[in-house]
Parts: C-alpha cells; structure tokens; sequence
C-alpha cells in the first residue's frame, strides 16, 4: 500500500492549502477562530516575556542616577541608589543571558514532546495546562516581584536572579514553534508566527515608556512590581484558555477543524519521531536560519539593553524622554511585523514568489537595509537623525523575522521546536557579549558599537542568501499515513479476515 511522505504533502501544498471550507476566510473576528485566540494571547505572552525582560533597561538608569538630596542640616548634594560602574552595569544587563542561553534546547525538546503541555492525568479528568511556554513566563514573573529585594542585598544577588529569569524565559521561543506546528495552516504561518512574535515588541514598546514614568513617579521598585503582577495574570487566563491542538479543543468549529487538519495534511503522527541529530547539526539550511538569527539578536541586543543609556549619556535625554525614545524602535517593528507577515503570505498564496524566495528576498533586503542605516547612525551621532535611522534599522527588521524566524517549520515542521531551540541558543549569544562590550566601549566609543553590528548584519546576509532553503529537507521527511489511507489499510485488513 503506498503511503504518503512529508515530501509529497508539500508538493500538493497549494492544493490543500488553497482549500477553505465555508466560512473559513479571514475575518476582523478574530475571537470567532480559535486558532487566532491562540494567536492573541501568545501575543500578550511575548508581551510579558520582553516587558519582563527590558524594564531594568530603563529601571537601571533612574537606579545609577545621581539624585538631588536636602539634608537636614539644610544642605544639598548628590546620591545614588546604587554607585554602580558602566562595566557593572553591563554585566548586570547581560546577566539574563548566561541564564536563557542553557534551556533553549530543552525548551526545543519537551516543545516537541509535550506541544507545550502537562499531559492529561487522572485519565483525561483533568484539562490538559500549558506548562513550557506559561510556566516560563510565570516563574519570570515572579522573579520580576522579588527583583527590588535582589537589587538591594547586591550586584551579585541581582545577577543571580536574572540568570534565573533567563533559564526560565528561555523556554518560551524553542516552545511556541511546537504550538504553530499544530495550530497554523501552512499557508498562515507566517502571519500567525509574526502577529504572537510582534508581541515582544508591543511589551518592549510599552515597558519602556511606562518604566520611566513608574520610575519618576513612584520610584524605581514600582515598575517590577507592575509587571510582575501583568505576567501573573496572564499565566492564569492562558492555562484556562489554550489546549495542546485543535483536536483537544472543545470550543473550537468543526468548519475550523476541517480546515486546519486537511491544510495540515490529516496527517495520523507516528507513535514516535526520532530527531536526526546529526542530519540536523550538517545542514547548511539550518546554519544559515542560525547565522540570520545571530545577526538580528545581535543588533536587537545591543540596542535594547544599551539605547536608553545611549539616548541619556551621549544624546541628552531626560529619563522620561529617554524610555518613549527607546520604544520607538520597536513599536516600528511591531506595527511593520503585521505589514511584513502578511505581505509574506499573500505572496505564497498567489504564487508570486516561492517559500525560499519569500524567505531569502524578505530577509536579506531587511539586512542590507539595517547594514546602512546603522552606519549613518554612527557616521552621524546626532540626537535627532541618529535616533531616526535606529529607528528605521530596528523596524526593518520585521522582515527578516519572516524569513529566519519562520523558516523552522519550513525545513523541517517536526522538529521546528528543536531547531528554534539550536538557532536561539547561538542567537543568545550576542545577549552575552553585546551588553558586556557595549559597557566597556559605550562611554566614548558608540560609533564602534554601531559598527560591528552594521557588520554583523552584512555578514547574516551574506550567509543567509547562499545556503537558505523554504524547502523541506531529506533528513525531515518522515513516513506518513493520512487518514484516509490509514481507514483504507484497515478495511483491507478486515475484509482479508473476513475471506480467511
């Protein structure tokens, strides 16, 4: 009996994926999809994932500012809370990555077993919970409410618990690919994957403003406490809301359902899918996704741990200029992640370009684009056009995130979760190094600091154009047997017993 490969799905893809049952085009409401109330509150979940992340980007600066005090003996002069070096502060803003870069592999790897879930117990009685991606979120957040506590017992305390917010965030990428696998039409993935990544943006976009505001009005500690509290809540509606796969969702359509599974393929999944460690760590295809995604952290690193403290030391902004400034980047590219997505799809789905050229053409030209502007940033070190061209460099990055950040599933859809968790790992690298060596150059330097990321994105262009592919790899398909072949086997097999 033949059966059919992961291969020959693809080559049918725009068959099934042109296939829309009644009712199933696109509609402003959302909350009538269940597959795109996934997709909001994953949304709101990368919210807290950089939210959580970013506030000690602002929180530092009011935390190593130097204050105007009255003392009582009617004298004034000039305090800290904390007289902590650039070099310190480096240390501490990169802290979180020595943490997140050890579990994003794990996060990969119960991703693909688990679908981000606790398996049912007490035989299904209990509803199946979101346990990697909410529970990394809501550990963080509870090291966000104790972080004010961190902070004063010192430098090597705060660091400590950062390092622990960063294995407990770095689940959260690696994890999400295993609910798009399950949750996103072939021909969606690039909207669904980008609508709940640009979420991370929308958080940086209002935790950084709001932080200084938090911090000027009711001091430094507030801020934690605030979006700890957001994280908190958070977990709890996505636990009640979200199951593993459509299949397990009992709120959802059987119009939707029918929908998901026959673009999907109807594919029966085999009891179990060993991972192809080695074809994995040999294919030039996941190198170039890694390269891509090195380059792109490394910009956003750099610029999203250091930008308030570049905008107030060299360019002269106050604190509460200084956290709108420093969102404005990413509220760019939050807005242009919506525009890039669904650009991406919309030229899949007409036929106007192939997966691989919608990657490659999507991720490079954002990376030459992000090449130049960083350079005039440098080159011009002005308060107003530096800012302006940070701002067009960092939104432009929209695009490349249709290109690396989606590949994953088009490799190799079974294992999209490892392989998140590989590229993600020696993405967070640069969350390391930049920090560090942006706190040791930044105080007379900046133009330096601009130019080795120009390079850097040069360099994943370069790289990403050459070896990446929108296919299907050799090593990623799998045997398969649909639905309907499985039904067939099994009739065979009966009427054979019955002749018997």
């Amino acid at each position: 009996m033949k059966r059919s490969t992961t291969s020959e799905h693809k080559s049918n893809d725009k068959i099934i994926g042109n296939y829309i049952p009644e009712g199933e085009p696109l509609s402003w409401m959302f909350w009538k999809k269940r597959r795109y109330i996934v997709v909001v509150l994953a949304f709101f979940g990368f919210f807290n994932v950089y939210s959580l992340r970013v506030n000690l980007s602002v929180a530092i600066v009011a935390m190593t500012e130097n204050r105007t005090i009255e003392y009582s003996n009617g004298t004034t002069g000039y305090e800290q809370y904390f007289n902590w070096s650039s070099t310190e502060q480096g240390l501490i803003l990169s802290s979180f990555f020595y943490g997140y870069i050890l579990t994003q592999l794990i996060g990969g790897y119960f991703g693909q077993k688990l679908g981000g879930n606790i398996v049912n117990i007490c035989a299904n009685k209990i509803p199946k919970l979101p346990l990697v991606f909410g529970g990394g979120i809501f550990s963080t957040a509870v090291l966000t409410l104790l972080t004010p506590l961190a902070a004063k017992g010192g430098v090597y305390v705060l660091m400590a618990v950062r390092v622990v917010e960063g294995i407990f965030e770095g689940v959260t990428f690696p994890c999400i690919h295993a609910v798009w696998s399950k949750w996103a039409p072939p021909h969606e993935r690039s909207r669904m994957a980008t609508i709940s990544f640009a979420g991370a943006y929308a958080g940086t976009v209002v935790a950084m403003p709001l932080s200084g505001i938090l911090a000027s009005s009711w001091g430094w500690e507030s801020l934690f406490y605030f979006f700890g509290a957001v994280g908190v809540v958070w977990f709890f509606i996505w636990i009640i809301v979200v199951r593993e796969s459509p299949a397990k969702d009992r709120f959802i359509s059987k119009d939707e359902l029918d929908y998901i599974n026959s673009s999907l393929g109807n594919v029966k999944k085999l009891p179990t899918v060993p991972t192809p460690w080695k074809s994995i760590f040999t294919s030039t295809a996941l190198y170039a996704i890694c390269a891509s995604h090195f380059s792109e952290n490394w910009g956003f690193y750099t610029l999203i741990t250091q930008l308030p403290t570049f905008l107030k030391d060299t360019m002269g902004y106050d604190l509460n200029k200084t956290g709108f400034l420093s969102a404005a980047p990413y509220l760019a590219m939050g807005l242009l992640l919506f525009v890039a997505g669904y650009m991406a799809d919309i030229f899949q789905v007409k036929g106007w370009l192939t997966t691989t050229q919608v990657r490659k053409y999507f991720n490079c030209g954002a990376f030459l684009f992000q090449t130049v502007f960083m350079m005039l940033a440098a080159l011009l070190l002005h308060p107003v056009w530096s800012v302006v061209c940070i701002i067009i460099a960092v939104g432009l990055g929209a695009y490349a995130w249709c290109g690396f950040a989606v590949n994953h599933l088009d490799i190799a859809p079974r294992h999209a979760s490892v392989l998140m968790g590989i590229t993600n790992t020696l993405a967070t690298i640069p969350g390391i190094i930049s920090p560090t060596l942006t706190g040791v150059l930044s105080e007379d330097e900046w133009r330096i600091v601009f130019y080795i990321s120009s390079g850097i994105y040069l360099f994943g262009c370069i790289v990403y154009w050459f070896w990446c592919s929108g296919e299907v790899q050799p090593w990623a398909v799998v045997e398969e047997i649909t639905e309907a072949e499985d039904a067939n086997e099994k009739k065979v097999e009966a009427e054979m017993k019955e002749y018997k």
